[in-house]
């Protein structure tokens, strides 16, 4: 099997991985085809004796890491200090420690290899971002979906993170009408909505009024990570973890701080 065949499975999700850590479809996609391009001409190589995917995770790192956007302000003393000057210093090492392991999948081991460090440093690392996104960031939140049981678990997923659901929509219609209202600091979309149309539809009418971050949900993520076309900056897969979802909307609201202001 060549190389490229070997890895043609990672790449969307690897696209997913560096889109939330980046803040961007642009740069994260950016960042992907470096290293892939990297890989390529053999200026870098996979790490040899583990599994591929790893092996890619841990070379788009190495390539991120070269020249990465890392919001690693250095503050001796947080106590007294805004939300914002809180959140900047929280590393980017501690975010990819996150999503590698509560979005990607990765086990310790494997992110402490990915990102080059310690497991118990990594684990330490997971434990203090998610500490320090969820003690600083909420905003309010809009639902789209159109299958109850599952809005209701996303409610009652986001609710216990602190943030507060202002309304549920099931249709194109009335998710832009309750956005109209509610002003939501963010977004969660089901892609599809059955008969009540598209939710990225609706998702494009509520951004064509107001800028606030959204994080897209659907059973075929691979479908919506080629790196081809304007596509969603954050993704989760069905059926989904509940620390995914946590993992998910801490980068997107750490992004934008727009959003954490609506709360």
């Amino acid at each position: 099997m060549s190389m490229s065949q070997t890895l043609a499975p990672h790449l969307p999700y690897l696209r997913r991985y560096a889109r939330a850590l980046t803040g961007s479809q642009q740069s994260g996609d950016a960042h992907v085809r470096a290293a892939l391009t990297a890989l390529l001409t053999g200026d870098q190589a996979l790490a040899e004796g583990v599994p591929p995917r790893v092996g890619l995770y841990r070379l788009f790192h190495a390539i991120w890491q070269s020249g990465a956007e890392h919001y690693d302000e250095i503050v001796s003393d947080i106590s007294g200090k805004s939300p914002e000057t809180r959140l900047r210093t929280l590393s980017a090492t501690k975010r990819a420690a996150l999503l590698l392991t509560a979005v990607e999948a990765f086990s310790l081991e494997e992110a402490a290899f990915i990102i080059d460090e310690d497991a118990a440093e990594v684990e330490s690392a997971i434990l203090d971002a998610q500490k320090t996104i969820d003690n600083q960031l909420a905003s309010k939140v809009l639902i789209i979906e159109d299958e109850p049981i599952i809005a209701l678990d996303l409610e009652n997923l986001v609710s216990e993170l602190g943030h507060k659901v202002v309304a549920i929509a099931s249709t194109r219609d009335e998710a832009v009408a309750k956005a109209q209202a509610e002003r939501p600091g963010l977004v969660l979309a089901d892609i599809s909505l059955g008969e009540g149309g598209p939710g990225i539809d609706a998702v494009s009418e509520i951004l064509s009024s107001f800028d606030i971050p959204v994080i897209f949900i659907t059973a075929y993520p691979e479908k919506l990570l080629t790196g081809e076309r304007p596509e969603p900056t954050y993704l989760i897969a069905k059926p989904f973890l509940p620390e995914t979802v946590q993992a998910t909307v801490g980068q997107a609201l750490f992004f934008h701080p727009v959003a954490r202001q609506a709360a």
